[in-house]
C-alpha cells in the first residue's frame, strides 16, 4: 500500500492543538486517516506553542541539545516549506555583546554547519548591524517560520483534508468510536507520562519600524541565551526559552529587563520600539528534553516538546503515523 494511503479507514482522535498536534493531524490525514482534533482552548494553538520562536535551526539547537535533535530535525524546513506559507530560508546569525564575545567560540566548539564570519560578512548579511559586531557564526542552512500562522494554516489544511477539529473541546473528549487516540496535551497530561516537567519561555513582541532584520539573531550570554526573530509588519520575537520553573505567573521584571536589554545591545533603535505583547508559557519537557512518542495501548503520546517543537514535531509526527498506519519507518 502506498504511504499515502496506509491510513485509509482508520478513525483518529488527536489530542491538544498545538504545533504537536497538529503536525500530527495533518500528517495522519495526508495518509488518508479520518482525523478529528479536539482542542480545550478557543483557537488552536491555545498554549505554549503560541508562544514560540519558530526557528528552524537543528544546528544550532546542538550547543544544548543531544545529537539526535538534530539528526531528527533536518527534514524540520522541508516539510514546513511544503505546508504552510512563508517559511524563511535565510539562515540564523550568532552573535555576542563585547563583553561576552569569548561565547562565540564555546558556541562554534559545540555544533557544526557554520562559518566564523567578520564584521564586514555580518553587516553584509544584516545591513542595519554594519559596525556593531565584529565577529559572529551564521548557520545558512537554517530558518525560521512565524507560529502563528503557521499554526492557523495547519488547521485550515486539515479541514481540506477533510479532517475535524473542535474548539473550547472538553478535556475528556468522547475517543468512542476512534481506532486510535493521539495525545498531545502537553504539561496537562504530565498525570500520564511520569518525568514530565513545564519548563518555563518567555516572550515579547516589539514593533520597530527603524530595523530591518532578515533572520534570527541569537544574542549570547552566559546565563540566559536570547533570540530575536523578525516577523512581519516590523514585528520583531524575542524570547528565552531555558528557563527551569514551572511559574505559569507573569513576566518578572528581571526577564522583562534582560529580554529589552539584548534587543537594545543587539540596536539602539529597539529602545524605541513598541512593547506589543508579553507572554509566559510552559513547555512540556522530560528530563532528557528530548521529545518522544510513547505507545498505551491505543494511545499514542506526542509530547515533552521542550524548545524543539516547532523543530521536531514533523518528525515525531511521522513516527506516530507510522505506528498507526503501520508503516515502517522507512517505507
Amino acid at each position: 500500500m502506498e504511504q499515502g494511503e496506509s491510513g485509509r479507514g482508520l478513525r483518529v482522535l488527536v489530542r491538544g492543538g498545538g504545533v504537536a498536534g497538529l503536525t500530527s493531524a495533518v500528517t495522519l490525514a495526508e495518509r488518508g486517516a479520518s482525523v478529528t482534533l479536539s482542542e480545550t482552548g478557543p483557537r488552536v494553538g491555545s498554549g505554549a506553542s503560541w508562544m514560540a520562536g519558530g526557528m528552524l535551526a537543528p544546528w544550532c539547537e546542538a550547543e544544548s541539545a543531544p545529537p539526535e535533535v538534530t539528526r531528527d530535525a533536518h527534514e524540520s524546513i522541508d516539510w514546513w516549506a511544503a505546508h504552510v506559507p512563508g517559511v524563511a530560508r535565510q539562515g540564523s546569525l550568532v552573535l555576542a555583546p563585547p563583553r561576552d564575545v569569548g561565547e562565540i567560540a564555546r558556541f562554534a566548539r559545540r555544533t557544526s554547519a557554520h562559518d566564523l564570519i567578520d564584521g564586514a560578512r555580518i553587516a553584509a548579511l544584516e545591513p542595519d548591524l554594519a559596525g556593531r559586531f565584529g565577529k559572529g557564526l551564521f548557520f545558512a542552512r537554517e530558518g525560521h517560520v512565524d507560529p502563528r500562522a503557521a499554526l492557523l494554516a495547519l488547521h485550515d489544511r486539515l479541514l481540506a483534508l477533510g479532517g475535524q477539529a473542535h474548539l473550547n473541546a472538553p478535556p475528556d473528549f468522547p475517543d468512542r468510536g476512534f481506532d486510535w487516540v493521539v495525545d498531545c496535551t502537553g504539561i496537562a497530561a504530565r498525570t500520564r507520562l511520569p518525568g514530565l516537567r513545564g519548563v518555563r519561555g518567555e516572550m515579547l513582541l516589539l514593533r520597530c519600524p527603524d530595523v530591518a532584520l532578515h533572520r534570527p539573531v541569537r544574542m549570547l550570554h552566559p546565563r540566559i541565551p536570547v533570540y530575536i526573530v523578525p516577523r512581519a509588519d516590523h514585528l520583531f520575537m524575542v524570547g528565552a526559552t531555558m528557563v527551569e520553573s514551572e511559574s505559569g505567573a507573569g513576566m518578572t521584571l528581571r526577564s522583562m529587563v534582560e529580554l529589552l536589554t539584548a534587543a537594545y545591545v543587539l540596536h539602539p533603535a529597539f529602545g524605541e520600539a513598541e512593547i506589543v505583547e508579553t507572554g509566559v508559557g510552559l513547555r512540556p519537557s522530560f528530563p532528557d528534553n528530548v521529545p518522544s512518542v510513547t505507545v498505551d495501548g491505543r494511545i499514542v503520546n506526542v509530547n515533552g516538546m521542550y524548545r524543539h517543537g516547532f523543530l521536531l514535531s514533523p518528525a515525531r509526527a511521522r513516527q506516530a503515523a507510522d505506528i498507526i498506519c503501520g508503516t515502517p519507518p522507512n517505507g
